[in-house]
This record gives structure tokens, C-alpha cells and sequence, in this order.
């Protein structure tokens, strides 16, 4: 044999050898068998696919070395394969999601011995644009009774006030007091009032800059004029102190005028298909803060203006804000102030205004916690010499001679004595007090409102429990309620 066939014989030995060795192994009785090959994991890749609101396609890939199934999903999804062989892919397309709901749905790639699962997640379609209502609409008597404010006032008798609940800054709860619930303004209902005070603070901005107020914020406020409205009586929404930011000089004149307008534009607009047991009244006890004198011409001035500011915002929204009985204060709601400086505000409609004033005097038996004052009336021995029976007909007298008299009802926005329980005796001159300033107020023609903050604490005001509207003093709500007996 040749030597180059010698090589090439070798090469092809070696070779038939190294195969062999390869695919044979021999088991312990020396004989030989071919090795299976390793086993295909089972894989599923991705395990989460996210779809834009769109919808679009996203592909999986299957790794498997047996059959494999696709179930599940929705109607809202299509797969290029539900079944197949070992690896393949599969293409996985969302149709467009035209819900505001994000939405998901789970894809189930199952073997025979194992399961994968995949989470498709689906992002919501952008909510459309709310409509902005219309700033002016025609006037709209619906629902509007033909009353005067001063027939409208007679019908309203005695109101409660729902205080340091939404007026609270910080939040409904802020100061102290739960949400306001539907069994309170029951209870409120059912002890006798027929109209509700609701003070507000509106400062809750989603745009600060053009002082938007927040969606949320509106609805709740809403949600509780329904409350009092759906249980019959009348409801009075006002800007209540809302920080101090109306300050009635002539620097911040122009800053506090654009911010009522626009803030009560947006007010009267969201409220302007409501009937006329819906009352707004503009303000509160504007003043410079902690000036508690005689104001100057500028301070009265300038908040005679923020009324006559209130009364076009409204107007201008039209509607049934057109004919909306409307309430504008006094300086400070002050009697005093009101009746020397007071100037009634332009209105499109006639006999559609009311005044408000607040009426807490003495102030060292309402109000002044550090007072030792415990008594009030004529007979008591230890009252002050001032704002006793006579003094309460004469100024209540004296609204009714400037502006009932005149064709403007008259709101006695608030009135109070707080509680003192520790002082012997105190309760039953307080419940004097309260019986003889509400029975006066009535038979002067005003629309007396107790305050009540809800605390039920000394030097409080509370008559119902906020949780549960249980009457906290039933002697106290029946003197206010029934002043007569």
C-alpha cells in the first residue's frame, strides 16, 4: 500500500472513532446506547406587555419543546396563533381602548406539563374635555318665584349654621369637626329649621394664578346643598373668611375685585339651574383685619364695591341667577356700620336683594372667654348695663325701619351665646338670651341664623352632635325654636 494511502486510511480511522465516542455511551455490562439530548426549557418571553390607549401589536416569543396553547385574553385582543410546535412566535394586537378606564386582561401559554401566564395592561383614552358651560346665558324665570326678598325672608323663619365644617381651612375636617353627613342635616330638619347657612372657603385652587377652583371641591360643596335642599329647607352659600384675603383698602382693592368675580362667575355658573331655595350671599364679615372700629370712608368704600362686584358676577352668568335672591353685608356685618354706611348695590331686577348683619352683644356674655359676665337680661343682677332687651328691639327696630321697610329683606347671618358649663346658673340665662334675641328678631322681620361651629366643648356653640345629629342641648334648640311658649 502506498504511503499516501496508509494517511488518508488513519485519518478516516480517527475520525470513525471520535464519532463513536460521541453519540455512544456504555452502560455498566459494557454495551453501548445512543444519549437522548438535552431537554427544551419551557419559556415565555415577555411576561407583561403594556398597550398605549391607541392599541398597536406586541410579539411573544414561545420557547417549547412539546405543543403549546394560547387561552384566554379578551375581545378587545387577537393572536396570530393560539397553538403551535415548539418555538414560534406570536403576535399579540390591542384594539384602541376608548374607555377613561385603564384595562387588562391575562394571556395563558400552557404545555402539557407546565403554564405560563402573561398580564396585558391596556392605558385608558384621555377623558374629553369637559364642556365649559356657556359665561352668559338668557335670563330663566324657571323655578323663580315671584317673591320679594322680603316675602321670600318671611317663608325662610329660623336658619341654622353648618360653621367650621367647609369654611375650614386646611380641609372639611380641619377645625375639628367629621364630614358633614346626611343624618345631621336630618336631625337639623326634624328639631325645626327650615334654612341652612352653609360658610365656605373656596380657596382651593387647581389653577392659583387664575383662581380656578378645583373640580372636587365644587362637587363636595354641592353634594351638601343637596343635602339640605333635598330635606326642604333653604340654603345660603357664601365666601366665608377663606383666609383674610379680602381686605377692604384701597391697595388691595383691584386684586380682591378680580378674585370675587371670577371666583363667583364659577360659583353661579355650576349653581345656575337651582331654584330660588338657593340663596348666595357675597361675602362675610369683611374688615380690616383685627380693626375692629368705627371703619374709615376708603375701608367702606371699597367693600360697598366688593358688593356691587358680587351682584354683576352673579347677574352676568344669567339664567336663573338672574332672578337669585342675592345677600350683600354691611361692614363687618356690624348693625351700626351697616346702617351709616351701607349703600345698596345696582341690580337688574328689582326686589331681589337681601342685607345681612351679625348680631353678638354683649360681647363679654357671647363671646369673651376671659369675661366673668355670666348673666344678661334687665333682672339680672350681675349683667352688664348695656345691649340688654330694649337695646336688642331698638337695633333690630332700626334694620327694619332702613331696609325692610324698604323693600330688602334683612339676615341676621349669626347670633350665639357660647356655653359655659362650669358656671352655675350660666345655661339658663344663656337660654334666655338665645329665646329673647330670636323672638325679637322674628317679630322684626330679620331671618335669624345660630351659629353653631360644632364644638361641644366649654365656650362652644354646638346643638347637635356632628356625628350622629343627636340634640346636645334640647332646652337650648327649644328656646331658639319656639321663643314664644
Amino acid at each position: 500500500m502506498k504511503k499516501q494511502q496508509i494517511r488518508a486510511f488513519g485519518i478516516l480511522l480517527t475520525l470513525f472513532m471520535s464519532i463513536g465516542f460521541v453519540s455512544c455511551t456504555e452502560d455498566d455490562e459494557g454495551s453501548r446506547t445512543v444519549a437522548p439530548p438535552d431537554p427544551i426549557e419551557f419559556t415565555v418571553s415577555p411576561t407583561t406587555i403594556d398597550f398605549e390607549a391607541a392599541g398597536g401589536e406586541s410579539s411573544i416569543e414561545i420557547t417549547s419543546g412539546t405543543e403549546w396553547t394560547i387561552s384566554g385574553g379578551g375581545d378587545w385582543l387577537s393572536l396570530s396563533a393560539e397553538s403551535g410546535i415548539e418555538t414560534s412566535d406570536v403576535v399579540v394586537t390591542a384594539n384602541a381602548n376608548e374607555a377613561t378606564e385603564e384595562r387588562t386582561a391575562t394571556l395563558t401559554v400552557s404545555t402539557e406539563e407546565d403554564t405560563q401566564e402573561i398580564m396585558v395592561t391596556q392605558a385608558a383614552a384621555e377623558a374629553p374635555p369637559a364642556e365649559t358651560p356657556e359665561a352668559t346665558i338668557p335670563p330663566d324665570e324657571t323655578d323663580m318665584r315671584a317673591l320679594t326678598s322680603v316675602e321670600l325672608a318671611n317663608e325662610m323663619q329660623i336658619g341654622w349654621n353648618l360653621g367650621n365644617s367647609l369654611d375650614a381651612i386646611g380641609g372639611e375636617t380641619a377645625w375639628g369637626n367629621p364630614m358633614v353627613n346626611e343624618q345631621l342635616i336630618q336631625s337639623v330638619k326634624e328639631a325645626g329649621f327650615n334654612a341652612v347657612r352653609i360658610p365656605v372657603a373656596w380657596s382651593k385652587f387647581s389653577d392659583e394664578e387664575n383662581f380656578t377652583i378645583t373640580e372636587d371641591w365644587m362637587n363636595r360643596v354641592e353634594e351638601v346643598v343637596n343635602l339640605v335642599l333635598d330635606n326642604d329647607m333653604y340654603a345660603i352659600v357664601n365666601i366665608h373668611w377663606d383666609n383674610g384675603w379680602m381686605q377692604p383698602t384701597y391697595d388691595d382693592e383691584e386684586y380682591v375685585n378680580n378674585r370675587l368675580e371670577i371666583m363667583w362667575q364659577q360659583i353661579a355658573i355650576n349653581f345656575r339651574d337651582y331654584g330660588d331655595r338657593l340663596l348666595f350671599a357675597g361675602t362675610n364679615e369683611v374688615m380690616v383685619e383685627g380693626d375692629y372700629g368705627t371703619p374709615t370712608e376708603e375701608y367702606y368704600t371699597v367693600q360697598n364695591g366688593f358688593n356691587q362686584t358680587f351682584v354683576d358676577a352673579v347677574r352676568a352668568t344669567g339664567g336663573r341667577n338672574h332672578y337669585r335672591h342675592l345677600v350683600v353685608q354691611g361692614f363687618n356685618t356690624n348693625i351700626d356700620h351697616t346702617i351709616n354706611f351701607a349703600e345698596i348695590p345696582e341690580d337688574v331686577v328689582d326686589n331681589r336683594l337681601m342685607m345681612e348683619v351679625h348680631y353678638y352683644d354683649p360681647y363679654n356674655f357671647t363671646l369673651n372667654t376671659e369675661s366673668n359676665v355670666y348673666q344678661w337680661g334687665n333682672d339680672a343682677p350681675e349683667s352688664e348695663d348695656w345691649a340688654n332687651e330694649s337695646y336688642v328691639d331698638e337695633q333690630f327696630n332700626r334694620m327694619k325701619t332702613e331696609f325692610i321697610d324698604n323693600g330688602l329683606g334683612v339676615i341676621l347671618g349669626e347670633y350665639g351665646a357660647i356655653a359655659r358649663p362650669e358656671v352655675e346658673g350660666h345655661e339658663e340665662y344663656r337660654q334666655y338670651y338665645m329665646e329673647y334675641v330670636t323672638q325679637s328678631a322674628m317679630e322684626h322681620g330679620l331671618v335669624p341664623f345660630y351659629w353653631d361651629n360644632g364644638d361641644e366643648d366649654a365656650n362652644g356653640f354646638a346643638l347637635f352632635d356632628r356625628e350622629n345629629g343627636e340634640v346636645l342641648y334640647p332646652e337650648l334648640l327649644d328656646s331658639i325654636l319656639n321663643p314664644e311658649e
